[in-house]
């Protein structure tokens, strides 16, 4: 008898695949292993009664129902508890592939005391787990602290532990965050300026640089003319700027509160109509800097 091939699927849904035959007409259950590991026999639907019906298995050989395989599609079947157990594995298998895909990125490092070294800041997180780099961002004409750095571990579970909590480093209270550009890619931009709000007219913008320079690069500071009892300053780092917000402060023995700088274009008419002393002036002020007055200080 020339060779046959029957129709095998691991499952009535899903595409069969072809399962050479023997001399005799019957199929080894090897066979039908090789290509469906842990198959223990097969099964087919008869078209008379629409019941399953096993295939005769003797001594690792199945037989054609009535001598004849026809052109029927035949179902594997597997022991119980086996299968159960290539689930669980299927399983555990796919937790360890997404795993994989979560790898660690560098993490910005905020409110570093102007002491702490690149070897201080490995010698703290490698208490979380293993570190693969640190590196404490310097001016490159001074060599001073900027007041903030970067840390990464080789365990993804180990970046999310340490992202969770705050950190007392050389005693001062520090934040781990993912930089902006790691964000959600629907995220919009964040804004590298702050509103500086409560000010007094005996802030110049030499003190207000020289105070938020311990957080960070500051790239820019306003104090707007006529004197509005507010300033903006900007950071080289969004990530600065936004650990700040909603803090409030002491500079020259002052409390002052900050908030998010807003773009122009968020309710700019309706905040100059209602802020004391006019639209024209203020409007041509904020005009100048891009950013509008907070909603929540007017």
């Amino acid at each position: 008898m020339s060779e046959l091939y029957i129709r095998v699927a691991e499952d009535e849904n899903e595409e069969p695949m072809e399962i050479p035959s023997e001399d005799d007409g019957t199929v080894l259950l090897s066979s039908v292993a090789a290509q469906f590991p842990g198959a223990c026999g097969l099964r087919y639907r008869n078209p008379e009664s629409q019941c399953m019906r096993g295939v005769r298995l003797v001594e690792g050989v199945l037989h054609a129902p009535e001598s004849n395989w026809g052109n029927l599609v035949y179902v594997v079947n597997y022991p119980k508890d086996n299968k159960r157990k290539m689930d669980e594995i299927d399983a555990a298998s796919a937790v360890k592939v997404k795993r994989g895909f979560q790898k660690t990125s560098d993490l910005i490092v905020l409110g570093l005391p102007w002491k702490t070294s690149e070897q201080d800041l490995k010698d703290y997180f490698s208490t979380f787990g293993e570190v693969i780099m640190v590196q404490v961002k310097r001016d490159a004409k001074t060599g001073n602290s900027k007041g903030f750095g970067f840390v990464r571990f080789t365990d993804y579970e180990t970046q999310t532990k340490v992202i969770a909590q705050r950190h007392m480093i050389d005693g001062r209270w520090c934040d781990c965050k993912l930089p902006n550009s790691k964000a959600c890619p629907d995220e919009p931009m964040r804004s590298r300026k702050i509103f500086v709000g409560r000010c007094t007219e005996d802030m110049t913008t030499d003190d207000l640089r020289q105070y938020f320079m311990q957080y960070g690069e500051v790239t820019d500071v306003f104090i707007p003319k006529p004197f509005r009892a507010f300033a903006f300053v900007t950071f080289a780092d969004d990530q600065v700027a936004q650990a700040l917000c909603g803090e409030d402060l002491i500079i020259k023995g002052v409390s002052v509160h900050i908030s998010n700088a807003e773009p122009k274009h968020n309710n700019t008419h309706h905040l100059f109509h209602n802020f004391p002393g006019g639209i024209a002036s203020l409007a041509a002020m904020f005009g100048r800097s891009q950013y509008q007055y907070p909603s929540s200080h007017v």
